[in-house]
């Protein structure tokens, strides 16, 4: 039976692995992250298992390798946290959960928003107080206004039919758009002078880190809802602060941030070194953070399990691979290129399975 070595992992993890995998793997589960420091507890195993948050830069990879692990299952959709040039050259195989649940993903982020505009959030914690004062939790009609949808993959098409469900106009913007999707593609800097509400779902690679900076929310109509449930990089934390303190942006809703890998998914109620940024976007009021939550949904952790236990089935049996991370096709708009040239028996490289 194949050892899995399963890193980071919490009570809802084993529960929906456990339940999907049924006696076929030996899964060890991990609560560490996947780190450098962490490589011993992955000696004796033929696979290792990773999260959003592991930190697999070259070390990592060579240390798996090192180990005979020739293969790496992601139960996320992101991969920035991948070193690919190393995995490639190691002959780390890297595979991962494209789609668990985008539905949930986009209802999360619309709980966000309607959370802040009616300050539902700010009325819950007065009325634990027995305060039933309305002062100050006027919010606004989602009817009418226009929502900016900044990547439009499945996550973000859904959020779209959400914002059109409010009857909101909706403008859309994509470094690769597609015209089958029906919606108003325009320029970047359209989008934000024009929207009320802009919702992030688009991955973080170098070309979108920071993209909404100083610079590009300067050019936003002032008093936006920002959004996002995708990737915290994709945000400079240190600029939305001041914009949120001079009133550029009016709220925002976060379900990601940029250093979160240090905080996010662990009870840090008595550390007395906090992130000094992060303290202070918690604590103004017009700021909703969630810790990487919006994928946690029953439906969502059944289908991170079973396409996982599939992805490493299809390894292991010398199958193609539907959900590799083609390094090859990093640059090319598509993570998972099926017509790559490059790719041999439907996998981007060819190496034996063991």
């Amino acid at each position: 039976m194949k050892k899995i070595a399963f890193f980071d992992t919490k009570s809802y993890d084993r529960e929906s692995f456990d339940r999907e995998n049924n006696g076929r793997y030996d899964i060890r589960y991990f609560e560490t992250r996947l780190t450098a420091a962490a490589m011993p507890l992955a000696d004796g195993c033929d696979a290792a298992c990773a999260f959003v948050n592991a930190e697999i830069d070259r070390a990592v990879v060579e240390g798996l390798v090192a180990r005979g692990i020739r293969v790496l299952a992601l139960r996320c959709a992101g991969f920035n946290n991948v070193d690919f040039r190393a995995a490639y050259a190691a002959g780390l195989t890297v595979v991962r959960v494209p789609a668990y649940s985008p539905y949930a993903v986009a209802e999360h982020a619309a709980a966000l928003l309607l959370s802040l505009d009616r300050h539902i959030h700010r009325a819950a914690a007065r009325t634990r107080d027995f305060n039933f004062s309305l002062a100050g939790l006027t919010g606004f009609d989602l009817h009418g206004k226009t929502a900016g949808i900044v990547g439009t993959g499945k996550i973000g098409r859904i959020f779209a039919d959400i914002c059109k469900g409010f009857g909101m106009r909706v403008l859309a913007y994509d470094a690769f758009p597609n015209p089958a999707t029906g919606l108003e593609y325009v320029a970047l800097d359209r989008l934000l002078a024009e929207s009320d509400v802009v919702s992030l779902h688009c991955p973080l690679l170098p070309e979108t880190r920071h993209m909404i900076d100083a610079a590009a929310l300067a050019k936003a109509k002032r008093g936006f809802t920002l959004v996002n449930t995708s990737r915290g990089g994709l945000v400079d934390s240190e600029a939305l602060l001041a914009a949120l303190r001079d009133g550029t942006v009016g709220a925002a809703g976060l379900d990601v941030y940029e250093e979160e890998s240090e905080w996010f998914y662990e009870d840090r109620s008595d550390e007395t070194r906090q992130n000094k940024t992060l303290s202070l976007l918690v604590s103004l009021p017009n700021v909703i953070v969630t810790s990487h939550q919006a994928f946690l949904t029953h439906e969502a952790l059944a289908n991170i399990a079973s396409t996982t236990l599939s992805n490493l089935d299809a390894y292991f049996a010398g199958a193609p691979l539907e959900n590799e991370i083609c390094y090859r096709c990093l640059g090319s708009g598509g993570a998972n290129k099926t017509d790559c040239p490059k790719r041999s028996g439907g996998r981007c490289h060819k190496q034996e399975a063991h």
